[in-house]
């Protein structure tokens, strides 16, 4: 009986080897399917927002991540200044830029404004 349970046990550990990598394979697939649906499109969205910050000028319309509406004044290496209304200006970090408005945004809201 003692042989017999060996000889078992030999042909069980070459089918342990194949289920092994087996058993890993789920765990590719999920870290896969993480890769691209979320890492890749976080990263490529944060190159656009490093991009887009590189390339403020004095005179663009912006919006911070507060939410707050201005035009650039001036601009330093670390900081933006913004004329929100007429004669008040404030000064943000220019990280805190959220995006540029392009002149059509612009042009629109002002026409909603004069109707």
């Amino acid at each position: 009986m003692i042989s017999e349970a060996f000889a078992m046990g030999a042909s069980g550990a070459q089918g342990g080897q194949a289920s092994g990598l087996t058993s890993f394979l789920p765990i590719i697939i999920l870290f896969a399917i993480f890769y691209f649906l979320l890492i890749r499109p976080q990263q490529k969205k944060a190159k656009d927002h490093r991009e887009m910050i590189s390339n403020l000028k004095k005179g663009n319309r912006i919006v911070t991540s507060g939410g707050i509406y201005g035009t650039i004044q001036s601009i330093d290496d670390t900081t933006v200044g913004l004329e929100i209304a007429e004669k008040v200006k404030i000064k943000i970090s220019r990280g805190n830029v959220a995006a540029v408005i392009s002149d059509n945004e612009s042009s629109q809201k002002e026409d909603k404004k004069k109707k």
